[in-house]
């Protein structure tokens, strides 16, 4: 359950990307999408029921592992670029893909996560400055407006982090980190196969009108190119490839696939009487 404190909401400008997350999580149902189950409010949080994904992080995996293996890293591509699809498909852009945002399931496939930047443009152009710097593609720092090009942008920094341990664009100081983004110079490790590195070239680009995943052939050009030679699109989709990493499970309410957080001590409900909802104006829908 995602709890989220009225107030703090509010403090931080978070009113929209909040209603917007709900009303995303309600419309969309795919395999490699979290479920919410419902919401609700008290005159104090936000309360979000969403699956359990008991496997943790792929960033906590990714960590461990320092990078992974070309196939590896392909089979968490293949389940992240069929749910991109399906989000692009409903006029989504989710612009918030980050191995932090990848949960394993008890079998080891992908749910992408935390849809909190998640936004519905069905004019296919916005111009909010949102997302993870390191993930952020040239035209989102140029707040010029952006669609859903961001998104394969992204899967682009995500293939190249699991397969190099580290992003390809990298700076502690973010005015340095986004000037390095709009050059756009990558250096390719001597590992990266020369698949890997022509995919990579196409999606990380700052040319929209050559960055694959926008071209005509939209996902396909993806899906299509010979780094993903031999898969089997419909297995992939049935969560039929048997998943490179199984996590441990000691039960159905395990959490030790999560680090622990520190978490207020003050209990939900039970307010004193007369307390007024001030706030429940700013989400209607909960």
């Amino acid at each position: 359950m995602k709890v989220l404190k009225k107030t703090e909401v509010v403090r931080l400008k978070q009113v929209e990307h909040t209603n917007n997350e709900k009303m995303i999580l309600e419309r969309v149902e795919h395999p490699f999408l979290i479920n919410m189950w419902g919401t609700f409010q008290d005159v104090r949080n936000l309360y979000m029921v969403m699956d359990y994904v008991v496997g943790g992080e792929l960033f906590s995996v990714l960590r461990k592992s320092q990078r992974f293996p070309e196939h590896v890293a392909r089979f968490y591509t293949c389940e992240v670029l069929l749910a991109l699809e399906y989000l692009h498909s409903h006029a989504v852009i989710y612009r918030d893909l980050k191995p932090e945002n990848l949960l394993l399931d008890s079998m080891g496939h992908i749910k992408i996560t935390d849809f909190g930047f998640a936004k519905h443009v069905p004019q296919n152009m916005t111009w909010t400055l949102c997302g993870t710097p390191d993930y952020l593609a040239p035209e989102i720092i140029q707040s010029k407006g952006y669609g859903k090009a961001v998104d394969w942008w992204s899967m682009g920094v995500l293939m190249f982090e699991m397969c190099a341990g580290f992003p390809p664009f990298f700076d502690e100081d973010h005015i340095k980190l986004y000037g390095k983004i709009m050059v756009g110079k990558v250096r390719y490790p001597s590992h990266f196969s020369p698949g890997l590195k022509d995919l990579l070239k196409r999606l990380l680009t700052a040319d929209l009108t050559k960055r694959y995943g926008n071209l005509r052939g939209g996902a396909a050009d993806i899906k299509n190119h010979v780094w993903f030679e031999g898969i089997n699109w419909d297995l992939v989709y049935s969560r039929q490839i048997e998943a490179p990493y199984r996590p441990t499970i000691l039960g159905e309410g395990d959490a030790s696939n999560f680090d622990d957080y520190p978490e207020d001590a003050e209990q939900y409900g039970g307010y004193p009487p007369g307390e007024t909802d001030e706030l429940g104006t700013f989400f209607p829908g909960f």
